[in-house]
């Protein structure tokens, strides 16, 4: 990836700043998008050559905000890796309205708006789109109703945007994680480890168990996936919609 141009978003923590870093070793140049300024400068500070934008994706000129800064950084743009959004977990019942509008506002509508801005850039270059959903859009629970569905739409917009990527030359796939060590499931971890009085490793095992998974992820484990898919080795894979979640999901 010597020298082309990857936006990743939500790249100031988790497994966004997993891929960003990923991809910098690999010798891309990084735009690196988020809300937190200070968490992506200390990103930027790891990589050889960065661009930082700190910006909120839900409005709706970000997407272009994004790329016409990636342009006049670096001149062009050769990769997307749409990985911002977080949804509200909760019983349905009690989730509202501005839950809903938030959860599709960043995950999907953000991812939308950046894919479309970048889109004729990425024609000229031959690019490739990543999209990180997430396992809740093919295995749907009670307590995911927002995430589950907002994953959903993500991977049909996938498969929609692949068709049009054979006619344009650019890869398009998507990757469903799983649990995956982040702040936001030390969280989860940690009302587990409440819920049946343990410590933190004890909670870790019992999570596992009762997921029916093979084992949480690291962030590092995703970001080693978006680089095979980019690479050389990768290219056959388009439209694809990978699951790394360690089992958990159980439908064809």
């Amino acid at each position: 990836m010597k020298n082309q141009v990857a936006i990743v978003t939500g790249a100031s923590r988790g497994i966004g700043n997993a891929i960003a870093l990923r991809l910098a070793a690999e010798g891309a140049r990084l735009v690196l998008c988020g809300r937190d300024r200070a968490l992506l400068d200390a990103a930027a500070a790891k990589m050889e050559t960065a661009h930082v934008v700190a910006l909120d994706q839900r409005l709706p000129d970000a997407g272009q905000r994004i790329v016409d800064e990636a342009l006049a950084a670096f001149g062009g743009i050769d990769i997307v890796v749409n990985n911002a959004g977080a949804t509200k977990r909760g019983d349905f019942e009690t989730l509202t309205e501005e839950d809903w509008q938030d959860g599709y506002a960043l995950k999907m509508f953000g991812a939308v708006r950046l894919t479309r801005a970048a889109w004729p850039h990425l024609r000229k270059s031959g690019g490739a789109v990543v999209n990180i959903a997430g396992s809740g859009g093919r295995t749907p629970g009670a307590q995911f109703t927002i995430g589950g569905s907002v994953n959903a739409a993500l991977l049909s917009f996938t498969k929609a945007l692949a068709d049009l990527g054979l006619r344009d030359g650019i890869q398009v796939n998507c990757i469903n994680p799983g649990p995956v060590k982040t702040a936001r499931f030390d969280k989860r971890l940690a009302m587990t480890a409440e819920e049946h009085g343990v410590g933190t490793e004890e909670a870790l095992a019992i999570f596992i168990r009762e997921e029916k998974i093979s084992k949480v992820g690291e962030p590092e484990d995703i970001a080693g996936l978006v680089a095979f898919l980019l690479s050389p080795h990768g290219r056959l894979l388009h439209g694809s919609l990978i699951d790394a979640d360690g089992g958990s999901t159980k439908t064809i």
